[in-house]
């Protein structure tokens, strides 16, 4: 889209876009460009939210405000966890994670138990819809679980001349993506909020993507900074978790 951007403007049509993945749009330099901190396919953040929706078109219009670029602008609100109104709803999932997952000093192997546990519930996913929207890092996602558990203790190596936080982004919208459509799949017609909750509040992978943020807040790597600030995890489920830890 960033490409596409540039050659509108030079036949004098002025153009911006959503961007998920900041740090790909600031290496690509699109005209303007209005980054938002939610999960990849959801470029207005929430179903059933118009008003949050229309608050994000607006902040997209006003970059029409500057005759020429590259502007990349940043928006400062993370997507509601449900629309309004809408109360939390607890569903079973079809995987029984055990009890002692969460507490597991080897995350690294609890999260890799978890994701064979969900494999067949994604590979049914997959068979239903035809695609996945998996698949944006270039890894297996055993192999995404790997490099995002590194952080816990030694941080794997970028791959593909990527920097560290591109790296990391990727591999964390991946396995997001992946639970998502593995649990989707169960029987029973899931909604979004219900998704969120139970990523956030019970796999172990929500408690790696938690630990990884505090690692980014602590690290002097520029690239990955961003992910501890606002774009790992939602400020709505950090004020959700901190409240029940009151």
């Amino acid at each position: 889209m960033g490409a596409l951007g540039h050659y509108l403007e030079r036949e004098g049509i002025a153009t911006a876009q959503i961007s998920l993945i900041r740090e790909q749009t600031a290496a690509i330099k699109p005209p303007r460009a209005l980054w938002v901190p939610f999960m990849l396919g959801r470029p207005f953040g929430a179903p059933d939210a118009p008003e949050f929706q229309r608050k994000v078109l607006h902040a997209l219009l006003r970059l029409f405000e500057t005759r020429s670029g590259p502007v990349l602008a940043d928006f400062p609100e993370d997507a509601p966890a449900t629309a309004t109104g809408d109360a939390v709803t607890a569903f079973a999932c079809p995987v029984s994670f055990a009890k002692d997952a969460a507490d597991d000093s080897d995350m690294a192997t609890a999260l890799q138990q978890e994701i064979a546990q969900l494999s067949p519930w994604y590979d049914l996913a997959k068979k239903r819809r035809g695609r996945s929207t998996f698949g944006i890092s270039g890894l297996k996602v055993e192999d995404a679980a790997k490099h995002a558990a590194s952080y816990l203790n030694v941080p794997a190596a970028p791959y593909a001349g990527l920097t560290a936080g591109v790296a990391l982004k990727r591999v964390c919208d991946d396995l997001k993506a992946w639970y998502y459509e593995a649990v989707a799949a169960q029987p029973g017609n899931l909604q979004a909020k219900d998704i969120d909750h139970w990523f956030w509040h019970e796999t172990t992978a929500a408690k790696v993507f938690l630990a990884i943020q505090q690692v980014c807040l602590k690290s002097v790597d520029k690239s990955l900074q961003p992910l501890g600030k606002i774009s790992l995890v939602p400020r709505a489920v950090q004020h959700n978790l901190q409240k029940q830890g009151e």
